[in-house]
């Protein structure tokens, strides 16, 4: 088997040592031969951090893998089989602010969800653009995974505007799998669950243990208070009568949408608490994190690093890397180009859905129009990302503003405008299209 090369750029990501633990847990069938680690020069001292705990890990694992700490990301592409990008543009303190600008409106502020997302995407758009340009020069056949957020809309973007080929991923639906698992008290290999939805906003419409549809077990076992969320989301109780007539299992996003109310009641109690908002606990997470990543003697994932929020990334993105590789015909729940999977949703669009992986990539699984309960939603939202996306390669202030009108979670034109007009100012060293 011809030796993989493996390009991850945000290499001094705190998520990093997850991804390694991934690739030496599958190295039975995914004979890797080097793994580049690319970040920015803002980034050199947490890339060699995580880079030589990377080398730990594989020296432990006996095997022989390299592993390349650089800022040179042209040689990391050249000649990649697999470009996978984790970066944040502005790091923390962008997501911190993010999260307190829509705050200031009595709107809601996350780092993906809303105008956080929207900031987020603005700035990451002209990146990964810059990324994609690189991959088409010097590695035109690599498959890039995307797991930079707003995943949906960082996909939405490479499908639209260049020739890369990309599949996005998120950890949410692996997370529903696992944590409908521990609900029902079985094995999370015997557990299948239909996806369908957009990133960050995908509902659970069946859930099949042993080829029997059990959603409703599941949903009755919510409503008794089982819990079913995130570390960066508070674990609020869904309303049983709601749950009980939707007859499906919402995302943990979703409570941004469903209990938009308690929830920007609660980010606001947060913020202004010694507690902070979650980019600001984060930013204490991983300053921990990385002094224990120096400790010379650490050679595997540490436990700690299930308190980031990233859980189960590993097992989704190289489990899919591996469907690939080894044209598996397995299913994931995928980020992938529409193309009538959804009908209620226009072709060239962005949408996550189970798909069938192999060689020759993701082949989505039709859903059939969607029930009126959730259709609304999932247009309003997709309209929203489709502007997005347009400001972000445009600069149009314009389209940007029709973004944020449209979006679900923003009250009104005023507003928009004022957080727009705030964004702009406060990540204008990040966003050269809007100059």
């Amino acid at each position: 088997m011809k030796g993989l090369k493996i390009a991850v750029i945000g290499g001094g990501s705190s998520y990093t040592p997850e991804l390694i633990d991934g690739f030496i847990k599958r190295a039975n069938e995914l004979p890797v031969n080097e793994i580049y680690l690319v970040d920015i020069m803002d980034g050199k001292h947490k890339l060699e951090i995580v880079g030589e705990l990377a080398k730990r890990m594989i020296k432990k694992s006996g095997l022989s893998t390299k592993i390349i700490s650089t800022l040179d990301r042209r040689t990391a592409i050249k000649g990649a089989d697999f470009v996978m990008t984790q970066f944040r543009v502005g790091g923390l303190k962008a997501r911190a602010r993010d999260e307190r600008i829509p705050l200031r409106y009595n709107v809601l502020g996350q780092e993906t969800t809303g105008p956080g997302g929207f900031a987020k995407a603005m700035r990451t758009i002209p990146v990964i653009m810059d990324i994609c340009k690189d991959i088409e020069e010097l590695s035109p056949s690599a498959w890039l995974i995307n797991f930079t957020n707003p995943a949906g809309m960082i996909t939405e973007t490479i499908l639209k505007h260049t020739n890369v080929k990309t599949i996005g991923l998120c950890n949410v639906p692996i997370g529903m799998v696992k944590m409908v698992a521990n609900i029902l008290d079985v094995d999370s290999a015997k557990v299948k669950i239909d996806f369908v939805g957009l990133n960050h906003l995908v509902w659970g419409s069946k859930v099949y243990v042993n080829g029997e549809n059990v959603i409703n077990r599941v949903i009755d076992k919510l409503c008794d208070g089982a819990s079913l969320t995130m570390k960066n989301i508070p674990d609020l109780k869904w309303d049983k009568d709601f749950l009980k007539s939707l007859k499906m299992i919402p995302c943990p996003y979703h409570r941004y949408y469903y209990m938009t109310d308690d929830l920007v009641a609660e980010e606001i109690e947060s913020s202004n608490s010694e507690k902070g908002t979650r980019a600001e606990q984060v930013q204490k997470i991983e300053k921990s994190l990385f002094e224990i990543y120096k400790n010379p003697d650490l050679d595997i994932k540490p436990p700690q690093l299930e308190k980031r929020g990233g859980a189960y990334y590993s097992d989704a993105a190289v489990s899919l890397i591996s469907a690939i590789y080894n044209d598996k015909r397995e299913i994931h729940t995928v980020n992938v180009r529409n193309n009538g999977t959804i009908p209620s949703l226009p072709h060239d669009v962005a949408v996550e859905v189970n798909c069938v992986v192999d060689s020759t990539g993701p082949k989505p699984i039709t859903v059939g129009y969607l029930p009126a309960k959730i259709k609304g939603l999932i247009q309003s939202v997709k309209a929203y990302e489709e502007l997005a996306v347009q400001a972000g390669i445009t600069g149009n202030y314009g389209t940007a503003l029709q973004a944020l009108t449209v979006h679900p979670l923003v009250p009104s034109v005023k507003i928009a405008k004022q957080l727009l007009d705030d964004i702009i100012r406060e990540n204008r060293e990040y966003l050269p299209q809007f100059k």
